[in-house]
This record gives C-alpha cells, structure tokens and sequence, in this order.
C-alpha cells in the first residue's frame, strides 16, 4: 500500500465499450493489435478489464478506433 501519495489509480477499458468500437471499426483483436504496436495477448486483456493501460497508449488506441479517451476508458481506485 502506498501512503502519502493517496490511492493508486489506474486506467482500464470500459470493456464492452472498447469492444464494440473495436467491431465497428472493422478490426480484430490482431488487426488492431498490428496497428497500434501491441500484442494481441494486451488487447485481449485490455478488452478483460485484466491490464490497465497507461495516458498514452490510451490516446493512442483512442485515436485509432476515433473516440475520445474518456469514451473508451476510466480511471480506477486501487
């Protein structure tokens, strides 16, 4: 635990809703991986809600699939 810094956060996937985008844009779990440098095995875990992600892999995947940031993922409380 951490102290004097308060909670740790961390930024994690609205699942369904990075799901769904992911769909509608046409990609696969591998295409999209390919696209933004990642491995298949993160995407998949991100749409889990299993892997947070950090600021700029979140623009970056935002940007690709074309919705703001806060669409597609919240900050978390550990």
């Amino acid at each position: 635990m951490r102290t004097g810094w308060g909670p740790l956060r961390k930024i994690v996937a609205k699942s369904d809703v990075f799901m769904m985008t992911r769909i509608i844009n046409g990609y696969s779990q591998r295409e999209l991986a390919k696209r933004s440098g990642l491995s298949h095995a993160y995407i998949s875990m991100l749409e889990r809600s299993i892997k947070p992600v950090g600021p700029a892999t979140a623009k970056k995947l935002s940007d690709l699939l074309g919705k703001p940031v806060e669409e597609l993922f919240m900050i978390t409380l550990e």
